[in-house]
């Protein structure tokens, strides 16, 4: 006869890796709400003249150190559970919020955290640095920042970037979308160079050269109507 305690230690197991997920994909509810804020205020970016983003800036900033406080509370939580094992409740928020990072960064926020003035974005090791956790593990099963997810969010980074040049020449704008073209298109001879293994990865970064061409599609209408400014075609 079979011993039922045998699966009633199964049904413990059960129950508590059930209250483990549970208990984090709350935290993640969390840090998922307060991305769509984080978002929404730097939406505002794409209606916003480049001189007149500071506020929009010091809004995101503070939406982004509320998610911040998600992310502590998820590291001290998952950090004492197998990271691969639960990694999937929680990657596409974090990813979400570092393109969040990234973006404001490229527009002008988190300076003290880039490694020169002249830095556009912020490295893996900078992000991790603000965020307080680390990032790229290999021999420490806790909770980190991957490389995967963090090539993913400069992606998505890049796109909503074609976005915002298209729209700055809404706004009158005309030097941002050359700046926006010249970035992507170093990011894009970048991520060139690397050989990913990762199939999503591989096809997201692919994508990267519709960004390109999206934005020399902006920069190539102006040049046809005369509105680059002078001094800034080589820029």
């Amino acid at each position: 006869m079979i011993d039922r305690t045998i699966f009633e230690d199964l049904q413990n197991k059960i129950d508590e890796e059930t209250a483990i997920r549970d208990e984090l994909h709350q935290i993640v509810q969390t840090l998922a709400r307060n991305g769509r804020s984080t978002q929404a205020v730097l939406s505002r970016a794409h209606s916003t003249p480049a001189d007149q983003l500071k506020p929009v800036l010091d809004d995101t900033t503070r939406e982004i150190l509320a998610q911040k406080e998600q992310v502590t509370r998820l590291k001290e939580l998952a950090d004492k559970q197998p990271f691969y094992k639960y990694n999937g409740v929680w990657t596409r928020e974090l990813q979400n919020l570092v393109s969040s990072i990234e973006l404001c960064a490229w527009l002008g926020g988190f300076e003290e955290y880039k490694s020169s003035p002249s830095a556009s974005f912020l490295t893996i090791e900078e992000v991790g640095k603000f965020l307080e956790i680390p990032v790229n593990l290999k021999e420490q099963d806790a909770f980190h920042l991957t490389i995967e997810e963090y090539l993913l969010a400069l992606i998505s980074m890049v796109e909503e970037l074609a976005r915002l040049a298209v729209n700055s020449v809404t706004l009158g704008d005309y030097t941002r979308p050359l700046q926006i073209g010249n970035f992507v298109k170093d990011l894009f001879a970048g991520f060139q160079l690397l050989n990913l293994k990762n199939d999503i990865l591989r096809k997201r970064s692919d994508g990267i050269k519709y960004s390109v061409k999206k934005v020399e599609d902006v920069v190539y209408d102006l040049s046809l109507r005369n509105l680059i400014p002078q001094g800034s075609a080589a820029a």
